[in-house]
């Protein structure tokens, strides 16, 4: 449920759902954010540590930024101030995963006054959010069409840290946009190999090629060039939990990366993970992706949405996999905050065309033309 208040600027939301999408949507239109009935029927209501954690981040990255609690926590009033970025650290709740956060950043930094430099520390490889590995190579090789300068957009995985203790860390490194560019994405092309990496910390380093085996003992059936890696950290790289997982991605002739990963349970799960099994349900996972298609990653659909939404006022054009849930949420709240609407058209193939996966959706924008107002120009 959604109100607008225009004299106010303030749009009104019930519920705990999306936040994530609602604070970031804020900051990047100035509009205020109050949220009531945050989890007030549960056992434990109203806001979580991991959520106010992510508000202290973004206040970090933003001057001038007004954060309201009640009581009780089952409401929040956000005025968003003006993005700075700058050089950042910032401990992550290990509710959630570093990738929670990444995400955030990842969407707010080009529109930075001053460019992102951000240390995370906490949980890297988290099965809710995406971790470190999939950032780097889902949304950043989607992130750098739209820019033209991604010289300083890097990702670096300092520590690896898995639950319940995490530390981790992380650098996140993000150059800054006047303007982002229209796309025209419409062609994914075929996969033409695989990449992957299988890390195993504090525990035996057998683990890893035992993972390694497994996934590519289900990928060589499909296609000859796939090639893992081992990441087997010793002492204080390794973080605080032991653990283990392994991360795949599979690159197309169009440059378009598909990413699958799975890890371990933690020590304390009732369900004991094999490392068999770990590599095998990645390398299905992987299939999976392969099978949605699109011309990014299903995971960075929301990144790409933003950024045509943003982009100079031009049609993109972008075809994607059937959309995910967190995808169409984060459509209606482009069309609440910044009032744009997408036109969506289902993809029909011609005979050659199949095997090429699911059905398709073709995604089409005029761009806001949203200009970093922070960046100063000559």
């Amino acid at each position: 449920m959604t109100s607008f208040n225009k004299k106010a600027n303030l749009l009104s939301y019930k519920g705990s759902s999306h936040m994530r999408q609602r604070l970031i949507l804020s900051v990047l239109s100035g509009k205020s954010v109050k949220i009531d009935e945050i989890r007030k029927l549960d056992d434990n209501p109203g806001i979580q540590e991991f959520e106010v954690n992510l508000i202290r981040l973004l206040d970090k990255i933003t001057n001038g930024t007004i954060v309201e609690l009640n009581e009780t926590g089952t409401s929040v009033f956000f005025q968003p101030g003006l993005l700075h970025g700058g050089t950042v650290q910032h401990e992550c709740s290990l509710q959630r995963g570093v990738g929670y956060y990444l995400e955030v950043l990842v969407m707010l930094g080009l529109f930075c006054k001053v460019p992102l430099n951000v240390t995370l520390r906490g949980v890297t490889n988290y099965c809710l959010d995406p971790s470190a590995d999939h950032i780097l190579h889902g949304f950043l090789p989607c992130l750098r069409k739209f820019i033209l300068d991604d010289e300083d957009l890097e990702l670096k995985i300092v520590k690896r840290g898995m639950l319940p203790h995490g530390g981790g860390e992380v650098k996140f490194s993000c150059p800054i946009s006047k303007q982002v560019r229209p796309v025209q994405l419409l062609d994914a092309g075929m996969v033409k190999r695989v990449r992957g990496v299988a890390y195993a910390l504090r525990v035996a380093p057998s683990i890893a090629n035992r993972m390694v085996d497994s996934a590519k003992g289900v990928l060589l059936k499909f296609l000859p060039d796939v090639f893992i890696t081992t990441d087997q950290r010793k002492g204080i790289q390794s973080g605080k939990s032991p653990g283990f997982g392994i991360h795949l991605v599979a690159e197309t002739t169009q440059g378009v990366f598909y990413v699958a990963e799975q890890m371990s349970q933690p020590a304390e799960a009732a369900d004991v993970s094999l490392p068999e099994d770990v590599g095998a349900k990645a390398a299905q996972r992987l299939l999976r992706q392969i099978y949605l298609g699109g011309c990014v990653d299903p995971a960075a659909q929301s990144v790409a949405v933003l950024l045509m939404a943003l982009s100079r006022n031009d049609v993109s054009k972008i075809m994607v996999g059937p959309l995910s849930n967190h995808t169409i949420s984060f459509l209606r709240h482009l069309r609440e905050f910044f009032g744009l609407t997408f036109h969506l058209e289902h993809c029909i193939g011609d005979d050659d065309s199949e095997g090429r996966g699911s059905d398709k959706i073709h995604m089409t924008c005029v761009g806001i033309g949203y200009s970093n107002l922070n960046k100063r120009t000559i």
